[in-house]
C-alpha cells in the first residue's frame, strides 16, 4: 500500500480549503445563530431561508455557511464575486435561475464582497429577490448599513458573524491533524501551546490559522515517518516572537494590572512597553479598551472629563479596523490617559455610596422626591416639599435629597487638579448655600411647564 506524503496536496488544495465543513455540525463558532433554538439554525432546518446578509470580519465561515445552507435545503449554489463581475454577469446569472425555479429548483446565489458592488449592480438584484427567482445572500466584512442599498437591505435579513475565539480555533487546528483531509493519519508532533499560538496569531480568522499549520508543518524536522514543529519553526512561520502569555491565566492579569498601574504613575513609556506586550501577544484589542474606558473615570474621573471621551474613541476604532491597524489608536488613547491629571475621587464616592445601599436599611425615597402622576398619589402626599430648583435665581433649592438617616452625608470629596477644580468651586458654593438655612429666593412661576415637561 503506497503512504501518502506531506507534499500529496490532495490535487493542490490548501488545508483551509481541504479543511472546509460539509455540514452544520463540522461548522466552528457562530452558536449564537447556528445553536439549538437559534433562530437562524431553526430557518435552515425548516428550509425557510429567504435573503440573508452575512456581515463579519475574514475567515469566520461565511462562504461555507452558505454552501452549506445550500446543501441543506437541496438548492442550487452559485457563488459569484462582487470583485470580477458587474451587470452582464449579472444578468446571465439571472437567467440560468430562472430555469432553475421554472424546474422548481430553488437557486441561492452567493454574492461575495457584496459591499464592492455599486447602486446599479445592487439594484440588478431586487427584482429576483421580489419574486423570488432567488435567494440572496450577501457577505461583508463592511457595515451594510453604510454599504448596501435601503430597498436591498429591507429585503434581507442581516446575520453578525463573530471572530471565532481561540478555544475555536485550537479545535479546528486539531481536528485538522486528525482528519484525513487534513493531515490525518500522518504523525505531526506539536505541542498545545503551539496551537494556542497560532490560534492567537490568527485573530479569530480560520483560514489563517490553517494556513500557519499547513506552512508549519510542511516546513517542520522531519524524522522517518514523523515530522516535529518546534516553536522556533513556528516563529519563523508567523515573524512573530511567541511572548509569555496565557489569555485566561495568570500571565494576562498581571500585564494588563502593569498597564492600569504604569498609567496611573504617570509613566507612558511603561505603559506602551505593556500594552505592546499585550497586543503582540494576541490580545483582543477591545478588552484593552474596555479597560481603559473603566481608567478614564476611575483614576482621571472630573479631572479630566475628555478621557473618557478618548477611551470611548479608542474603543470604536479599535471595532472598526481591529489589529493591527488599532493599534495606534490604542497607543494614543494610553498616552493621554498616562499624561492627563489625576482624580479619583468619582471612584471613591461610588464606592462609598455602595457600601451604605449594601448595608443600611431600604430606606423608602423621601415623599418630596416622588412624583405624584394619579389624584390618589397627591392626596398620600407625593411630591410635598418638592421644590423646582430652576424656579430660583440660584438654581438649587434648600431641599434634602437623602433619607432621613443619611441626611447631609456625603460621597464625593473633589480634588482641586484639572477641571475638577471647577466642579469643586461649584460644589463648594452649593453647600455654602444649602447651610445657609431659609428658604431660597423664588423666581417668579411660570404660567406653565413647557410642552412635554412636568416639574418633576
Amino acid at each position: 500500500m503506497e503512504q501518502s506524503s506531506f507534499f500529496d496536496a490532495r490535487g493542490g488544495e490548501p488545508l483551509a480549503t481541504r479543511m472546509r465543513p460539509r455540514t452544520l455540525e463540522e461548522f466552528a463558532g457562530q452558536r449564537h445563530l447556528l445553536g439549538p433554538g437559534k433562530v437562524l439554525r431553526q430557518l435552515i432546518d425548516s428550509d425557510q431561508v429567504s435573503s440573508l446578509i452575512f456581515w463579519g470580519p475574514p475567515g469566520v465561515g461565511k462562504t461555507t455557511l452558505a454552501r452549506i445552507i445550500a446543501h441543506r435545503t437541496r438548492a442550487s449554489f452559485i457563488d459569484f464575486s462582487a470583485v470580477t463581475s458587474g451587470i452582464k454577469e449579472i444578468r446571465e446569472v439571472m437567467q440560468q435561475a430562472e430555469q432553475n425555479r421554472r424546474f422548481g429548483e430553488k437557486t441561492i446565489l452567493f454574492v461575495d464582497e457584496i459591499h464592492r458592488f455599486n447602486k446599479a449592480q445592487q439594484d440588478a438584484f431586487l427584482p429576483y429577490v421580489e419574486k423570488g427567482s432567488i435567494i440572496l445572500i450577501g457577505a461583508t466584512t463592511e457595515n451594510p448599513s453604510f454599504e448596501i442599498n435601503s430597498a436591498l437591505l429591507s429585503r434581507c435579513k442581516v446575520f453578525v458573524l463573530n471572530a471565532l475565539t481561540a478555544e475555536e480555533l485550537c479545535g479546528l487546528l486539531r481536528a485538522a491533524l486528525q482528519d484525513p483531509r487534513g493531515f490525518g493519519g500522518q504523525e505531526v508532533r506539536i505541542d498545545g501551546s503551539l496551537l494556542e499560538m497560532i490560534a492567537r496569531f490568527a485573530n479569530g480568522d480560520a483560514r489563517t490559522a490553517l494556513n500557519t499549520l499547513e506552512m508549519a508543518v510542511l516546513n517542520g524536522r522531519r524524522k522517518g515517518s514523523a515530522v516535529t514543529v518546534d516553536r522556533e519553526l513556528l516563529e519563523q512561520c508567523t515573524s512573530k516572537k511567541s511572548l509569555l502569555y496565557d489569555k485566561n491565566g495568570e500571565e494576562h492579569y498581571n500585564l494588563i494590572s502593569a498597564l492600569h498601574k504604569s498609567m496611573r504613575n504617570s509613566d507612558p513609556d511603561a505603559a506602551l512597553y505593556w500594552l505592546a506586550r499585550m497586543l503582540e501577544a494576541g490580545e483582543d484589542p477591545l478588552y484593552v479598551a474596555r479597560r481603559l474606558i473603566r481608567f478614564a473615570s476611575e483614576d482621571i474621573g472630573l479631572a479630566d472629563s475628555r478621557a473618557l471621551e478618548i477611551a470611548l474613541a479608542a474603543y470604536q476604532a479599535s471595532h472598526f479596523l481591529g489589529m493591527p491597524e488599532c493599534n495606534v489608536h490604542l497607543a494614543h488613547a494610553v498616552v493621554y490617559l498616562s499624561l492627563a491629571p489625576r482624580s479619583n475621587a468619582v471612584y471613591t464616592a461610588y464606592e462609598a455610596a455602595k457600601r451604605d445601599a449594601l448595608t443600611m436599611l431600604d430606606e423608602p425615597v423621601p415623599l418630596a422626591l416622588r412624583n405624584a402622576p394619579t389624584a390618589l398619589m397627591k392626596e398620600l402626599d407625593y411630591g410635598k416639599g418638592y421644590l423646582y430648583a430652576h424656579d430660583t435665581q440660584e438654581k438649587v433649592a434648600r431641599m434634602e435629597c437623602m433619607p432621613p438617616s443619611l441626611a447631609g452625608k456625603r460621597y464625593y470629596f473633589p480634588t482641586g487638579l484639572g477641571s475638577e477644580a471647577r466642579a469643586k468651586q461649584k460644589l463648594e458654593a452649593v453647600l455654602a448655600f444649602r447651610a445657609g438655612g431659609g428658604q431660597a429666593e423664588q423666581a417668579p412661576p411660570p404660567d406653565s411647564a413647557p410642552a412635554g415637561k412636568e416639574k418633576g
